[in-house]
């Protein structure tokens, strides 16, 4: 077509006159063109812009529900000639690329989302979110019921997920129950918006147009249901879309499941851990106990290093054992935990500690470790105001005993470590604390903690022994509490072994005058 100064058309060609059959020569090209096209002839008549050197995208509209270019060129005596190209075809495949695009950066943006915490609550969240934000107006993520109650997360577009319990028969909802467990999503047609029951519709959500119900797919088992909500004035959901929602809800069930099977194991090691977590002790039986542990890496929170202190009944000794096995981390929390366990089970052996260490020698041997450990054993039993012991070592270093004075002394007491050889053998010594007086078990993670000014000295025992000395007459917490700080500060942030420390006193007396002041007082623990 051309049209002049004017926009009065001149002249157009059969092809423009099967497209724009009232489009004669003589008219205004504003009454036979499209208002678009005789807009932008005005524009291009004021610009003079010639097609052959500038193009301009937005040259374009609708003609007969097709989509057309439009092309001008300015003729040397000022008229436009104008060629309308038919795009739709090349626009229906711009939308269709564009569409594949947004769609493929969403999943990978929610692929990221998920993929970046194990955190089950927010798995849900951010699954029900980012689906009312991009495919529909609200979005539930179902999990599996827990007994007769739905955990729900719900989220209307714009809003904040929020969880809730419903008790509700989820087969009550048409693809629910199936959807949950795990069966192919039945397309939303088939799915009457009315049937919906009240919980599943976010309140002040208004009526529903139109539901999809898909399975969240899990890694063996269904993770949960998707369900996306649209409002009685929006689109239906299309087959493409469901596709998509398909594509979707399968990222987010692995990142549930993956959630899901992390808190699960997470929930089985922190039972398994407090088994191996050493005791918290305090005065059993008029004696006191304190203990500390430190692992060899601050993520960890058992190792190869372990105590126990088992009370007995009033007038027999404690029974307490501190050891060291071969190795760190979770492969010696385990042989610890067997120690631990045989040990408890030969308490009523507790007043014979060679019978003890032979017997748990003999299970450690048959067993498919082959790691060893060290040991040493006491049992405590208060005496009117002395606390009496019984120590004996299996190749463990030697218990070291504070003196009121501030002396400190080892033990007489040595032996052969356990789960290495067929016999095993102990010399036990007999011990007598005053009040205020206090015997310290320890692993030799601390006398070999390396540090120091220069980096690489070891605490060593003497380090240790007149530590101990300025703990003379305090309280068993306290003395724990000082060898931990000092080795602490030591080692400073340098690598070390696990660290365990026991120490068993002898409670200071208090001396109490009788009332009329001629009678004798007495002492109390």
């Amino acid at each position: 077509m051309v049209a002049d100064l004017d926009g009065t058309l001149l002249q157009r060609n059969d092809a423009a006159a099967v497209l724009l059959p009232e489009a004669t020569p003589g008219k205004p090209l504003a009454e036979v063109a499209p208002a678009w096209l005789a807009a932008k002839h005005r524009t291009v008549q004021l610009t003079g812009r010639n097609s052959a050197t500038e193009t301009d995208a937005s040259l374009s509209g609708v003609i007969g529900g097709r989509r057309f270019e439009a092309h001008p060129s300015v003729r040397d005596d000022g008229t436009v000639a104008w060629w309308l190209v038919d795009d739709t075809d090349h626009q229906l495949v711009r939308d269709a690329l564009r569409m594949e695009r947004e769609r493929t950066a969403f999943l990978a943006k929610a692929s990221s989302a998920l993929l970046s915490t194990l955190n089950l609550g927010r798995c849900m969240d951010v699954t029900s979110q980012m689906a009312a934000e991009s495919l529909a107006d609200a979005a539930l993520a179902i999990a599996p019921s827990r007994g007769h109650r739905l955990p729900v997360v719900t989220c209307v577009r714009g809003g904040v997920p929020e969880l809730s319990h419903q008790s509700a028969d989820p087969d009550e909802v048409p693809g629910l129950g199936e959807a949950l467990r795990g069966f192919p999503p039945v397309p939303s047609r088939w799915i009457d918006p009315l049937m919906a029951p009240q919980w599943l519709v976010p309140e002040s959500f208004g009526p529903v147009g139109s539901i999809l119900i898909t399975p969240l797919p899990g890694h063996g088992v269904p993770a949960g249901a998707l369900v996306l909500l649209r409002r009685e004035k929006s689109d239906s959901f299309s087959d493409e879309e469901e596709v998509f929602a398909r594509l979707f809800a399968t990222r987010a069930g692995a990142a549930i499941s993956a959630a899901r099977l992390y808190a699960e194991q997470t929930a089985i090691t922190d039972v398994l851990m407090r088994e191996l977590m050493p005791p918290t002790l305090h005065q059993i039986s008029g004696v006191d106990f304190a203990g500390g542990y430190r692992p060899s890496a601050d993520h960890e929170r058992v190792g190869g290093d372990f105590y126990d202190v088992h009370p007995v009944t009033e007038g027999e000794a404690s029974f307490v054992s501190l050891g060291d096995v071969c190795g760190k981390g979770l492969e010696a929390a385990v042989l610890t935990g067997k120690i631990r366990s045989t040990l408890h089970a030969l308490l009523p052996l507790a007043d014979d500690h060679q019978r003890m260490l032979s017997l748990l020698n003999t299970a450690l041997l048959n067993s498919h470790h082959t790691r060893f450990a060290t040991l040493v054993l006491a049992s405590a039993a208060r005496r009117g105001n002395e606390v009496d012991l019984k120590l004996t070592s299996a190749g463990h270093p030697t218990p070291l005993i504070i003196r009121a004075n501030g002396t400190v002394e080892e033990a007489d007491t040595r032996g052969t470590l356990v789960g290495a050889i067929p016999d095993v053998s102990a010399r036990t010594t007999a011990v007598t604390l005053e009040p205020g007086e206090s015997c310290v078990l320890y692993t030799d993670g601390i006398t070999e903690a390396k540090g120091g000014p220069m980096g690489d000295i070891q605490f060593g025992d003497e380090r240790l022994k007149r530590a101990l000395a300025a703990c003379a007459g305090m309280p068993a917490e306290g003395t724990v509490e000082h060898v931990q700080m000092l080795a602490a500060q030591w080692l400073g942030n340098r690598h070390h072994d696990d660290m365990a420390i026991v120490v068993i006193a002898a409670p200071r007396t208090h001396h109490l005058s009788a009332v009329n002041g001629h009678t004798r007082g007495r002492f109390t623990g």
